[in-house]
């Protein structure tokens, strides 16, 4: 049976990339892999994981219960600015072989189309396992507002988050399509890009 075509979907702070996440599920039964909550899942049952943390970190870095300390890991992260590449290069070889053991299961259950989220998906190297990539685009302004409301954080925290992001410019250079989600009709544009995705695979056949 031939493996579901990848869509990886990206974008900053504020952009909405979650919404069009939710948007792919429901009105395009389109299965999504939320790379950080599958992160974070495994970060507490990947046996994998949890060892090359242990000795990473020590072994404060999880509780009595089992549960990730995520004070002790966000101490760890802090104290250098190499420390995040050393836990990055921990768990995303495992989040990747997880979403691919993932899409193997879509695919045998006859999905053509499944999508990856994540922030970071240039960044991680994770747009190495997708097929096509779309950058959910805002504008500035747009996109404080909305992280603000959301995060209920001050103008100052969001700015600094969207420093540290790579810029949506460079996102939107790197990916096979854009998105805007300014309060334009977001469906008119997500059917556009399957249609080009579809028409795309048909060639490829």
């Amino acid at each position: 049976m031939q493996q579901a075509q990848r869509i990886g979907i990206t974008g900053g702070i504020g952009s909405g990339k979650s919404y069009v996440a939710r948007l792919l599920t429901q009105q395009y039964s389109i299965p999504v892999y939320d790379c950080d909550a599958e992160a974070k899942r495994l970060n507490v049952q990947s046996d994998e994981i949890r060892q090359a943390l242990i000795r990473l970190v020590g072994p404060d870095i999880y509780a009595s219960d089992g549960s990730l300390q995520r004070s002790v890991l966000a101490q760890y992260l802090f104290a250098s600015s190499d420390n995040a590449q050393r836990v990055n290069a921990i768990v995303h070889p495992v989040v990747a072989r997880d979403f691919e053991q993932w899409t193997q299961r879509q695919s045998d259950l006859g999905q053509s189309i499944v999508a990856l989220e994540s922030a970071i998906l240039f960044e991680s190297g994770f747009d190495r396992f997708i097929d096509y990539s779309i950058n959910v685009s805002a504008p500035h302004d747009l996109r404080l507002q909305r992280a603000m409301l959301r995060d209920e954080a001050s103008r100052q925290s969001i700015e600094a988050r969207m420093q540290r992001q790579m810029s949506d410019q460079e996102r939107s250079s790197l990916s096979h399509f854009t998105l805007i989600n300014d309060g334009r009709e977001l469906e008119v544009q997500i059917q556009y890009i399957l249609q080009e995705i579809r028409a795309k695979n048909k060639k490829k056949q």
